[in-house]
Order: structure tokens, then C-alpha cells, then sequence
């Protein structure tokens, strides 16, 4: 075989693997890191969490729920997060007390049975809710709880 013949195909060979080789000409997409962040079921129908996972596994949100008591029955009550913190999967978060009322979570996100992130339940946070309740006499209760909050549908 002729050199004449074999270097163009040479050059071919190599311009190909320099190619693959060259992030600026072939960008390799780096894998997303998981997005936790979006509205999760609650205890009863009508009320969700709103998460949002923030730098270095800091969280914010609130947990919007119906009033249960004498003076809030029905109406819908916002509970921000007073605090909140993401450790790889393990998720807690405290809310703020709104009427006497607070919240505790301890737990995990996990991946549920949806196919996409489009699907309900494509997420799933599973642990233990702690309700406190302070009465009238300054009295603290608490109940105790195994959940699992369903992620709510996205748009994508």
C-alpha cells in the first residue's frame, strides 16, 4: 500500500480520536444532580409541603394545611420551615408554630413508583411526622406519625 493512500486515512483516525478526546468540541453532559426541590402531599387532601433544596443541603418551604382548631377550622394556614436541611437523602425540617401548632420531619427522599417527573409519586418522603400542640394552659403535646408525602406531577 501506497503512503499516499494510508495517510489520509491516518489523519482521519486521529483527527476522530483527538475529537473525542477534545470537551470543547464534544461536550460530555454531566449527570444532573437530583432535584428534589417541588410540592409533596400532606396528611389530608388539599394540603402539600413545598420544598426547595438550596446550596449545600440547606431547605426551605412551608407545609400549607387547613386549620383544625376552634378559631381556624377550614382556613388554609401556611407553616414556613424554620429550619430544614438535606444530608444526601436524609431529609428534616421544623416549622415555624402558626396557632399553637408546629411540625417536625425526620426522613428520607426516595424514588417512588413514577416514571417521570411528570408522574405523581415520581418521589417520595418517608419518616416520621411529629405534631405539637400547645393548649390554651400552655401545655405542649405531641403525636407521632409514619408518613410518606408523594411528590406532586411537574412540568418538564
Amino acid at each position: 500500500m501506497k503512503l499516499a493512500a494510508v495517510l489520509p486515512l491516518m489523519l482521519l483516525a486521529l483527527s476522530a480520536l483527538l475529537a473525542g478526546q477534545n470537551p470543547a468540541q464534544n461536550p460530555t453532559p454531566a449527570k444532573p444532580a437530583e432535584d428534589y426541590s417541588g410540592m409533596y402531599s400532606f396528611l389530608q387532601d388539599g394540603e402539600f409541603v413545598q420544598i426547595t433544596i438550596e446550596d449545600q443541603g440547606r431547605v426551605t418551604g412551608f407545609v400549607s394545611r387547613f386549620g383544625d382548631s376552634e378559631s381556624d377550622r377550614g382556613a388554609f394556614l401556611d407553616q414556613f420551615f424554620k429550619q430544614g436541611k438535606l444530608d444526601g437523602t436524609k431529609l428534616s425540617f421544623t416549622t415555624e408554630t402558626v396557632h399553637g401548632v408546629w411540625y417536625e420531619f425526620q426522613g428520607t427522599i426516595e424514588r417512588g413508583p413514577g416514571k417521570a417527573l411528570s408522574d405523581e409519586a415520581y418521589y417520595l418522603l418517608k419518616g416520621t411526622l411529629v405534631e405539637y400542640r400547645t393548649d390554651a394552659n400552655k401545655k405542649v403535646t405531641s403525636k407521632s406519625r409514619d408518613v410518606t408525602f408523594k411528590s406532586f406531577p411537574r412540568q418538564v
